[in-house]
């Protein structure tokens, strides 16, 4: 009904960047919303716009540094917490979240709008779509709901104006990126990059005992936990460094409850080796920090791992070259 005009879209004069998908979860949104945020907050005021998904809110609820969790969700909360001074608000509408944002005192200088998971979201009419899809399941390897993953057809690829491969290996080889691109059958107008993750240092997420920093070597025996919808890149990249690695994977967006503790309590316990650590995402850390009943021991030993974005193949500057274009030609055509 979009297509046809039936259902009505809204431009706004302002640029409004959509970061999404067209699979159910799992192509890393959220650290690549941080990514465009890097980019572009030294020279624009940005604002990320989420659904907030699975908070205790309704309408629009803009975060601030005391704001709980379950108010906004956990991926909002861990981007206000990543950029305190950034500005993060959520609405599951997004026509009215924008409006609110050019309307509300504190935030009626933003001159950026980025749309986290927003490209089923159609009412709004975003100035430039991304779609992310993972390298280890391709949209164009996929099936519509209930036989696969995607929420919409694959030609729905062709609203978008960059495509990112998410989740690449770093030793992609120059075969692997064509075979890539050959699948990916993009239209002229699209721009195509190849993403992988960067990790940083391990951090302790519970902050009462004393140590906040940790490395893996070969002998560290690792409980991976995780609630992500596709924690493969992960684990594969962790292997690299420890084989001693033991998976408890939670579905997305995950609340962690009783008997969940009880597991992550049994895991750990079961464990061998000298030393032991429990290593989870940024996201589940997010609402662990919320559980009850966790062990002294087992606080003592989870540690976060922080995920960053980094480009392959050195393109990094030309996608922020592109993305600043497309922020400077949206402002000056409603000058």
């Amino acid at each position: 009904m979009f297509e046809w005009g039936i259902l009505k879209q809204t431009s706004y004069q302002i640029p409004v960047i959509c970061i999404g998908n067209i699979t159910i979860g799992g192509t890393g949104k959220t650290p690549h919303t941080e990514l465009l945020l890097r980019m572009l907050r030294p020279s624009k005021h940005v604002a990320v716009l989420s659904r907030g998904y699975k908070r205790k809110s309704r309408g629009f609820r803009l975060a601030t540094s005391s704001t709980a969790m379950p108010e906004i969700g956990d991926e909002p909360w861990q981007m206000k917490h990543k950029f305190p001074d950034a500005v993060i608000a959520v609405d599951a509408d997004r026509r009215h979240g924008i409006q609110q944002l050019l309307s509300n005192e504190s935030t009626k200088d933003t001159e950026v709008i980025l749309l986290d998971d927003a490209y089923q979201h159609r009412y709004v009419k975003a100035g430039l779509n991304i779609l992310l899809t993972d390298y280890h399941r391709l949209i164009t390897d996929d099936e519509l709901l209930p036989a696969g993953r995607l929420r919409e057809p694959v030609t729905a690829k062709e609203r978008a104006n960059i495509v990112i491969v998410t989740k690449c290996p770093k030793d992609m080889k120059p075969m692997d990126f064509r075979v890539v691109q050959e699948a990916l059958n993009l239209k002229p107008y699209q721009s195509l990059y190849f993403s992988t993750f960067r990790y940083g240092a391990l951090h302790r997420l519970f902050s009462e005992t004393p140590g906040q920093t940790e490395e893996l070597t070969p002998d560290t025996h690792v409980l991976l936990l995780t609630g992500i919808a596709s924690p493969q890149q992960m684990l594969l990249d962790m292997h690299r460094v420890t084989r001693h690695i033991t998976p408890l994977s939670f579905a997305d967006h995950h609340d962690y409850d009783a008997h969940d503790v009880q597991r992550i309590e049994e895991a750990f316990t079961a464990m061998q080796g000298s030393k032991r650590l429990i290593i989870t995402t940024e996201k589940d850390a997010a609402r662990l920090r919320l559980v009850d009943g966790l062990s002294p021991i087992v606080r003592r030993h989870i540690y976060v791992l922080p995920i960053e974005v980094e480009f392959l193949r050195d393109e990094g500057s030309a996608f922020e070259r592109e993305l600043h274009e497309f922020v400077s030609h949206q402002q000056t055509l409603w000058q």
